[in-house]
């Protein structure tokens, strides 16, 4: 997929441009061998492994939490009014998922022009190499996609005034609307399918691709997947219907 009004010589020249000005800083300030190691390819790709595990722990957690809801929808309210409870921990944790997402954001970009320019003929010719899944072959498309839906989420449930509704108000209010139901749910399809290869690719980065494990790991990564797009998928479904 071509990237409009942008060349592949103009991609070079900006990833090139990047690349030199951080080099230059590193040898400026004589920063240690770890943060050299960093902007590395291999450490670029261990800075998107260790983000994106980081953010299927995140997942986890947070599906945890939006399921006490089939436990009613005080419980969805007591679980929100005991997160908000923790006040500045809440904030630093937020903080933390922000520096995260823009560290996987922004790696991701420059691995992705990186492979672009470095190999356009797999670019010009949509060829389905072995071993390719539609979850490796999507992975920039989808991240993409996720981030917008990131942003929508973000400004539907968290920057929202919550003086005079809860929780389950706020929700229940978003997925009385027809439209965005189906959004959501085509966005967890959508994260599922990243996830299903970003989970297993991420262990494999961190050396664990021995063929006897391998096929554990991918199939941990597809219950992962599942988990994510039944679990969060199936949400929004159920509380139209209690609503």
């Amino acid at each position: 997929m071509g990237i409009p009004g942008c060349s592949l010589q103009h991609v070079a020249l900006l990833t090139a441009a990047v690349e030199l000005i951080f080099k230059k800083i590193l040898r400026s300030e004589k920063m240690n061998w770890f943060f050299r190691f960093i902007w590395t390819s291999i450490g670029k790709k261990l800075l998107m492994a260790v983000t994106g595990i980081s953010f299927c722990g995140f997942l986890l957690l947070h599906l945890a939490g939006n399921l006490t809801v089939y436990l009613g929808k005080d419980a969805l309210v007591t679980y929100s009014e005991k997160m908000h409870a923790l006040g500045p921990l809440l904030t630093l944790a937020e903080f933390g998922l922000l520096f995260l997402g823009l560290v996987h954001v922004l790696i991701g970009a420059i691995l992705f022009f990186e492979n672009l320019t470095t190999r356009p003929q797999k670019y010009a010719v949509k060829k389905r190499a072995g071993g390719r899944t539609i979850g490796s072959a999507t992975m920039p498309y989808t991240g993409v996609i996720i981030l917008t839906f990131v942003i929508i989420h973000l400004l539907n449930f968290h920057f929202v005034d919550r003086t005079d509704r809860t929780i389950f108000q706020i929700v229940a209010a978003a997925f009385s609307r027809p439209g965005y139901v189906i959004g959501y749910i085509a966005a967890m399809i959508v994260a599922a399918i990243h996830v299903s290869h970003g989970f297993w690719s991420a262990f494999q980065t961190f050396g664990t691709s021995h063929p006897k494990y391998l096929p554990l790991i991918k199939g941990l990564g597809i219950l992962f997947s599942l988990l994510v797009a039944i679990g969060f998928g199936t949400l929004p479904i159920y509380i139209a219907m209690i609503s």
